[in-house]
């Protein structure tokens, strides 16, 4: 499922990995969230990365796919409390 709205509200959050900017909405690579064969995942399981580490998350360059599964959830747990934190300064 699309939602511009979301896209929009992650790419102002800084990468969760390093804390940098700018950032890509990056989308989960996994089947759970109804990522498949040319499908991307519903844009409501996106997280913030820059570009290397985006490039590292997809290409699975510094974990295996099950350690990539772990990260994620965490990385989508802590992109979702940094959207509910008003002050912006605090992450």
């Amino acid at each position: 499922m699309r939602d511009a709205k979301r896209l929009a509200a992650v790419r102002l959050l800084p990468c969760v990995k390093c804390g940098m900017h700018p950032v890509d909405a990056a989308h989960s690579n996994l089947s759970k969230h109804s990522k498949g064969m040319g499908l991307k995942a519903s844009d409501q399981f996106t997280i913030p990365l820059c570009r290397k580490h985006h490039i590292e998350y997809d290409q699975l360059l510094t974990m295996t796919r099950s350690e990539a599964e772990v990260w994620f959830d965490r990385m989508y747990e802590k992109t979702n409390r940094m959207m509910q934190v008003e002050d912006r300064e605090v992450f």
